[in-house]
């Protein structure tokens, strides 16, 4: 039986148990049928359950019952698929006789037609053509059809994706399905009643657009004059479908339609052009525009060419005025027609020009708004002519740059994209005529400069002519040079750091021109050669641009030579020779690039060494051999004197500006040549290696020497290097490898681990002792401080259990190494299995010290990840149990490293494995729950979070102590709050919620953060959103930042505000804005600029020709005397009342702590007011009189507590705010001779309180 059929029956049996009546009802049935397939010994296949279930219907019909008929069809719906086509055929009047009776709309459920659908279906789809003839199949089809415009949509879609699927898939041999005029007159019919039902008609377009069939030729024609009648209706829903089903029904008119009835129907669409603030319609239209002229243009490209320019000029206001989504569906019309719609006969045609000046209209102003997609449709433009963009495009290519030059243009990144399809398109030469460099200014001030342009191009030549850059910039560099310095001559440093600037980005182009130019030979002479090789010596600014074009033109020379490329401006033969036309200079190339990367500082000559490598590519073996033994002479030379150099100079701040010393050079240089060896050659180069790998007094030697042990290995299998190596491993690799376990430098033990890993992989049976041997160190190696000898380490140990589990024989006599005891008796011998890796890795457990113990768990966490499918039950719990115990060691090394295994164990292991060792876990765990350093409480809590996931909260809690229950009410409560997340608040506002849904999903995707493989992801990573803090408190604030305090009014008007558009002028200090000039448009911006407040400026007035300046304090006292007397001349006029304002201001105002207690404001010293005197007989009505009278005298003016006081009446004091205590601060300076202070007062008082009490 087949898999996704098992996998399916599995699942409807397990919903035996499910709380749904129709789910069980499904699980009863196929039950009962597996019980009769067994009873009557019938192998359990698709047909032995087709012929049962089928019988089962035809009972349920003949009785008239419809208890099983649901489940049964249910069942069948799955089953037939996977019955065979001749069994489908032989019982197909049976079926279509059973499955009639079901179609019954009125009794029926949704449900019950659904599956009735889907076994008609496959049983329709297994025909051939000639059954297709019959009435049952056609009366069938045309149930069907009903089906697909019937007003139920489960059924309806149903229905259409069965018809669809039907019509899609002709049976052999036809192209056109034989039941295609049905199809075709029942959507004719449907759609000539459109005017009358509206909605029919709209479900007949839904299934014509999702049917991907080939339309009859002679039903075509009439198909679509009814699909252009629709639009004449004025149904906006009904336009939009009969678009987009033109749009569909358009991948055959191309065979269905002749040239001149293509034409006429082009017509008739391109006048039916919606209103572009129609998006539904206009958006359908222009795909239909955009399929229609592409298939057009597969007929007949000349005459769909003429018609291109109108059509672009039509469609490009669209762009202008219509919405977002018009314009792109407009630009992406526009594009597809630049791109198939212009053949290449008529790349350098008359209409070429009228579309240019159709876009170079999109420049203008009124585009201003899609500016970004214009210069997208230029780009295309010149993408699609090439090199017969010229001259044709030169203009509006000048007035690109002219734009791209204004300081203030918003849009340079999509000029700069359209420069560069420039250059692509017609090549730097005639670029650089259209748009010149002007870098030399001699004579020719008037001209403007365009270095701008020199970084631009950098990324943008290819395939151009070599000789155009020695013959036409390279005189240009060196006039640059030469100025530059002059002007450091004059000691002008400045202009002499732009030139030479310029210089080395004139330089910089050469990458480009070698970028697979097609004159190698003419080009690169003896000369030039001799030229590049100076520079490279003397020049080193320049020199990483040399290297870096010599490695690109010899790495694409050789790769064009050797390789399938495709297409390409240089044929093999012409690849050949141009190869061997540039080895001609490789050795000289080569002595100077040897020296050169001797002299260089370490941190710097990875290109220099690059260069070489593409040169030894280039060379004869020959070549390579000779320039080898002449490397390794050297080498052997500056060994004899060398001696390690002292810690301060291998640190990187030395390294970068000094060269390290030859004796790395040379060894740098021998391994570079690894793949280009002879065996004799790999021989030198692997004893040199196998003697600094040995010694341990200069750890970079040590590591050079790992190294190309390594390069030697990864050679392809088959080369001399890597036949040595197999030939090595077990006379000299392995007896190495074993003898400086104790003297391995720090730095050498990332290369030791890639070579244990190398040697791992394909390891002998008679070498299955090197794994037990090495193993010790390669867990320790998972504890590195180094990154990437962290990664190998764990790689090199997946490697060795790969290994491990393809079986052998581990000799336990060449691992300790006797051949046998004194008696003669043999070592005994292991068995090579995955069980015994995991053992012999568990052995580290009993060591000394924590960190072996705790990189010996972090090991047994990575291979049980990778292989706990390849071990047994028992063995698992065992090592379990084992682990376990060290997560409540007090060591926090051990105990974080055991926790990461309880999380691999908690996503891994079965739930049957793991609900009995609950009560083990969970305590164990929670003993660092109140541990906060090396996050070990968040990690406890990220682990009980997975149990609860996979085990349920209830199962969890049952294993939790007494005295941990809070957390567990904790983890309930944010289970709850997540459940209410993802449901949403059924009362909340759409806005907030879809701002919430968005903020949740930027959330998640920090949150679901990936490590590069499954099992980082599990160790470091976490599904749940737990932090450390136990804060329950959303509140609509954010995570991290503060609580949204708009109102919604508020945010709804800044989401509306947000959609207007306008235009502001941006003001310029040197005159009026000249709206003729062409860089006026700079001047707009469509953002409002920030309006930032302008210092009043003070201008002196004049009296008598003399300039008199104001007192800024005398005018304010008049600007307040003004105001003090326009507020009592309105007298009892009604004013408005700002009561909380003055209470904020006033020097006897109030505020409130966070404890809502009253604090008065401070008062400062020498304030007025503090002088305060009732009056005397009563003038004021009782009222407090202060003003700025003297010290010790009855004040007048203002009074005190104006702000309590009723502004309508002439009450005491105004109601509802709050009643002060009194009107007169009680100051001591205001209180008369013989009274105590208040202060002191207070003093007394709280001093009798306490003796009170």
């Amino acid at each position: 039986m087949d898999a996704g059929l098992e996998n399916q029956l599995r699942k409807l049996r397990e919903q035996i148990s499910s709380k749904a009546a129709h789910q069980q009802q499904h699980a009863a049935t196929l039950l009962a049928v597996e019980e009769t397939i067994s009873e009557q010994g019938v192998a359990a296949e698709p047909s032995g359950y087709f012929a049962v279930l089928l019988t089962l219907l035809e009972q349920q019909a003949s009785a008239g019952s419809k208890g099983l008929s649901n489940a049964i069809l249910y069942l069948l719906s799955i089953i037939l698929p996977h019955v065979s086509t001749h069994v489908l055929r032989a019982k197909f009047s049976t079926m279509m006789a059973v499955l009639s009776q079901s179609l019954d709309l009125e009794s029926a459920d949704i449900a019950m037609l659904r599956s009735v659908i889907a076994c008609l279906e496959t049983v329709l789809q297994s025909q051939d053509a000639g059954s297709w003839n019959q009435p049952v199949s056609q009366g069938t089809l045309k149930s069907l059809l009903a089906l697909s415009v019937d007003t139920k949509p489960k059924v309806r879609k149903r229905a259409q994706e069965a018809v669809s699927t039907l019509l899609s898939q002709p049976p052999a041999p036809s192209t056109v399905h034989p039941a295609a005029p049905i199809v075709v007159r029942f959507v004719l019919d449907m759609l000539s009643n459109a005017k009358a039902d509206n909605q029919s008609a709209m479900y007949t377009l839904q299934l014509l657009k999702s049917t991907d069939m080939v339309w009859p030729p002679e039903a075509f024609k009439e198909l679509c004059e009814s699909l252009m009648q629709l639009p004449k209706l004025n149904a906006p829903f009904l336009t939009s479908l009969s678009f987009q089903a033109l749009a569909a029904v358009f991948s055959s008119a191309a065979s269905s339609l002749e040239e001149e009835q293509f034409r006429d129907l082009l017509v008739e669409i391109i006048d039916l052009k919606p209103n572009v603030n129609d998006p539904l319609s206009s958006e359908a239209w222009l795909k239909i525009v955009q399929n229609g002229y592409v298939a057009y243009a597969s007929i007949s490209s000349e005459m769909c060419f003429e018609s291109l320019p109108d059509l672009i000029e039509l469609l490009l206001p669209d762009i202008e005025l219509g919405k977002q989504s018009i314009k792109e569906t407009a630009t992406q019309c526009i594009w597809a027609l630049i791109r198939d719609c212009i053949p290449a006969s008529k790349l350098g045609a008359e209409g070429i020009n009228q579309i240019v000046k159709s876009l170079t209209s999109g420049l203008s102003y009124r585009y201003r708004e899609s500016w970004a997609l214009v210069f997208l449709l230029i780009a295309a433009l010149f993408q699609r002519l090439g090199s017969y963009a010229h001259p044709s495009m030169d203009a509006l290519l000048v007035e690109i740059a002219s734009m791209r030059m204004e300081s203030e243009f918003q849009f340079k990144n999509e000029a700069d994209a359209v420069l560069g399809a420039a250059i692509r398109a017609i090549g730097p030469q005639v670029f650089l005529e259209v748009l010149p460099l002007n870098l030399n200014t001699a004579g020719r001030q008037s001209e403007t400069g365009r270095a701008w342009l020199l970084p631009l191009m950098k990324n943008h030549i290819r395939n151009a002519p070599l000789g155009y850059f020695i013959s036409e910039l390279l005189p240009v560099a060196d006039n640059l040079s030469a100025q530059s310095l002059r002007f450091t001559s004059q000691g002008r440093e400045i202009e002499a750091k732009v030139f030479a600037a310029l210089c080395q980005q004139i330089w910089a182009l050469l990458s480009g021109f070698c970028n697979v130019p097609s004159d190698v030979i003419e080009a690169f002479t003896p000369d030039f050669a001799a030229r590049l090789s100076k520079e490279i010596a003397e020049d080193t600014a320049l020199r990483s641009s040399i290297c870096a074009a010599l490695s690109t033109l010899l790495t694409a020379v050789h790769q064009i030579a050797h390789e399938d490329v495709g297409s390409s401006s240089l044929t093999k033969q012409q690849a050949l020779s141009s190869e061997a036309h540039l080895a001609q200079f490789a050795q000289d190339f080569l002595s100077q690039l040897f020296n050169v990367f001797a002299q260089s500082p370490g941190a710097s000559r990875g290109y220099i060494m690059d260069t070489i490598t593409a040169f030894l590519a280039v060379i004869s073996e020959s070549e390579v051999s000779a320039t080898f033994v002449r490397v390794c002479a050297m080498l052997d030379d500056v060994l004899k004197t060398h001696t390690p150099p002292a810690a301060a100079e291998l640190t990187e701040k030395y390294l970068a500006a000094h060269p390290p010393p030859h004796a790395y050079t040379m060894m740098d240089l021998a391994t570079t040549m690894t793949p280009y060896l002879d065996s004799d050659r790999a021989q030198m180069l692997a004893r040199a290696a196998f003697l600094l790998a040995r010694q341990n007094d200069d750890a970079t030697l040590q590591k050079k020497g790992y190294k190309a042990i390594v390069r030697l290995a990864d050679q392809p299998a088959g080369s001399p290097a890597h036949q040595l190596i197999e030939s090595s491993i077990g006379s000299e690799l392995i007896p190495m490898l074993l003898e400086s376990a104790e003297t391995v430098a720090l730095s050498s033990r990332r290369d030791r681990l890639a070579l244990i890993s190398r040697l791992s992989r394909n390891l002998p049976t008679s070498q299955l002792h090197f794994i037990p041997a090495m193993l010790s160190e390669v867990i320790l190696g998972t504890k590195e401080p180094n990154e990437r000898a962290r990664a190998i380490a764990f790689d090199t140990l997946l490697v060795m259990g790969k290994r491990m589990a393809q079986g052998g024989a581990i000799d336990m006599a060449a691992l300790s190494g006797d051949a046998g005891n004194p008696n003669g008796t043999k070592q005994p011998e292991y068995q090579a299995s995955i069980l015994e890796y995991f053992k012999i890795i568990a052995a580290g457990l009993a060591a000394q010290t924590p960190h072996m113990i705790s990189a010996t768990i972090a090991s047994i966490s990575r291979a049980l990840f990778e292989f706990h499918e390849q071990l047994d039950a028992e063995f698992t719990v065992e090592l379990m149990d084992t682990v376990l115990m060290f997560v409540v060691n007090n060591n926090r090394e051990i105990a974080k490293s055991s926790l990461g295994f309880v999380k691999v164990i908690a996503v891994i292991l079965p739930k049957e494995l793991l609900e009995p060792h609950l009560k083990e876990i969970v305590p164990a765990i929670l003993k660092w729950s109140h541990e906060y350093k090396n996050q070990l409480r968040l990690k406890c809590r990220h682990i009980l979070d997975r149990l609860s996931r996979r085990l349920g909260l209830d199962v969890v809690a049952s294993a939790v102590p007494e005295e941990h229950a809070k957390l567990v009410a904790n983890m309930r409560k944010r289970q709850q709050r997540s459940k209410r997340a993802k449901s949403g608040d059924g009362g909340a506002n759409t806005q907030e919620r879809g701002l919430s849904e968005e903020v949740g999903a930027a959330s998640s995707a920090v949150a679901k953060k990936s490590y590069g493989n499954a099992y980082e992801d599990v160790i470091y990573g976490s599904e749940s959103e737990l932090d450390d803090s136990d804060d329950e408190g959303a509140g609509g604030a954010t995570r991290n930042g503060r609580k949204n305090n708009k109102s919604k009014k508020q945010q709804l008007g800044d989401k509306a505000g947000s959609n207007k558009t306008g235009a502001w002028i941006k003001e310029d200090t040197e005159g009026p804005l000249d709206f003729l000039d062409r860089s006026a448009f700079t001047h707009f911006a469509t953002a409002s600029p920030a309006e930032k407040p302008r210092r009043a400026i003070s201008v002196p007035k004049m009296k008598d020709g003399k300039l008199l300046f104001e007192d800024p304090e005398e005018e304010a006292r008049k600007i307040k005397t003004a105001a003090v007397a326009k507020d009592e001349s309105k007298g009892g006029e009604e004013t408005t009342e700002n009561y909380y304002l003055e209470s904020v201001k006033s020097k006897d105002g109030f505020y409130r702590t966070p404890g809502q207690k009253i604090k008065f404001h401070k008062r400062k010293a020498g304030d007025s007011d503090d002088d305060v005197e009732m009056g005397s007989d009563g003038e004021n009505d009782g009222r407090a009189v202060a003003g700025p009278a003297k010290r010790g005298k009855a004040n007048s003016g203002a009074s005190y507590g104006r702000e309590f006081m009723s502004k309508k009446g002439k009450g005491d004091v105004k109601r509802g705010n709050v009643d002060p205590f009194a009107y007169i601060p009680l100051t001591p300076k205001s209180m008369k001779k013989g009274l105590a202070s208040i202060k002191g007062s207070n003093k007394k008082e709280k001093r009798g309180r306490r003796k009170a009490n």
